[in-house]
């Protein structure tokens, strides 16, 4: 994989918001006997009429469904159930549940027709945090964030501070280090990022470029990974008061304190600045990706990294990673302290990218 750009930061410009560019390089049968069989697709079920409730073949699966709905809904996860297509187009009954329960745990058909499984999470009428605002203290993290200094050339910059991390006794914010530490140019603001110089959260891309209206969380440590190394990462010493120290992560919660390796189709979350709780599934290990970068917030020099052994996931659509979600951390999708698979820092409107959590 090669010319992969990053979802980093976003920029801001008087009032207009400028994302990054990103680029990524990146395939049924059916049994015509029977319309509810397990393998019936979409488009073959069409055959002249709607797939709604007015189409005879519809109304004979939901019929199945809503007779084994409270079977379904006993098990422990289920959340709910649906006449469905999955990704691939194929029809079924749909059972939603808060986190992957996997294969075993579900029927893989019922009379006749396929289940499938589609992780939703809890279903919830729609209030939902919102990972820009200014919070008040202590913090949680998956939370919008930043140098308070990363502005030049007339942008102003912001990302994601992902979670909390152990060193020495000590707790520090983990993020990216194109989100805390990439200006190391004296150039559009005529500084660069310093150990001691301040976190702010919200981002200043999202309080207007005016640090004055955001809060102090955390410190540059000063401890980044590069230029030199495989990792996209950078951390900062809390301030005392100002951060939840159990490492409460937006709409995730309390995170275990050990990781999961990944594994190809391992369902997965991220809680960021930009998309916020989102779900995805791996799709790829050992991927070598090259990442452009620029020293400032904006119109710094360029250069581009080459990575190896990192995990690409599904993000059709920018759904699961945009820009500014850059440094969330990616955890296991299951409803408590799920274990950390991953550090999210670039991607594309199909893929993103992490770094395997054995190096976060």
């Amino acid at each position: 994989m090669s010319l992969f750009s990053s979802p980093r930061r976003l920029m801001l410009l008087g009032t207009l918001a400028v994302a990054s560019v990103a680029l990524f390089l990146a395939g049924c049968s059916k049994d015509q006997g029977n319309p509810l069989a397990p393998t019936t697709d979409a488009g073959a079920m069409k055959g002249g009429a709607e797939l709604s409730m007015a189409n005879p073949a519809i109304r004979a699966m939901a019929a199945v469904q809503d007779r084994h709905t409270a079977d379904l809904m006993a098990i422990p996860g289920v959340v709910g159930t649906a006449t469905g297509v999955d990704e691939q187009g194929q029809l079924g009954i749909m059972v939603m549940t808060e986190h992957a329960i996997g294969a075993g745990r579900l029927p893989a058909e019922i009379e006749g027709v396929r289940v499938f499984e589609e992780v939703t999470g809890k279903i919830r009428a729609f209030s939902v945090a919102d990972h820009r605002v200014k919070q008040t203290p202590p913090i949680q993290m998956g939370t919008s964030g930043g140098w308070r200094f990363d502005l030049a050339n007339g942008f102003c910059c912001g990302g994601t501070l992902g979670s909390l991390v152990l060193r020495g006794g000590n707790r520090y914010v983990l993020s990216n280090y194109h989100v805390l530490e990439a200006d190391i140019v004296s150039g559009g603001n005529s500084r660069v990022a310093t150990a001691g110089d301040p976190v702010v959260q919200p981002g200043l891309i999202d309080i207007s470029c005016n640090a004055a209206t955001g809060q102090n969380v955390a410190t540059l440590s000063g401890i980044k990974s590069l230029p030199g190394s495989n990792v996209d990462a950078a951390i900062a010493q809390i301030t005392t008061g100002m951060v939840q120290t159990n490492g409460s992560i937006l709409e995730v919660g309390t995170i275990s304190a050990a990781t999961q390796p990944a594994a190809v189709g391992q369902a997965v979350k991220k809680s960021g600045r930009t998309t916020g709780l989102t779900r995805s599934s791996v799709t790829g290990l050992n991927a070598n990706v090259s990442v452009q970068y620029e020293n400032e917030c904006a119109g710094g020099a360029a250069f581009v990294k080459s990575y190896t052994g990192q995990i690409v996931i599904r993000n059709k659509g920018s759904r699961f990673l945009n820009s500014g979600d850059s440094g969330s951390l990616m955890v296991q999708d299951v409803a408590t302290n799920p274990r950390a698979v991953g550090l999210l820092f670039a991607g594309s409107s199909s893929s993103a990218i992490a770094t395997r959590s054995a190096r976060c």
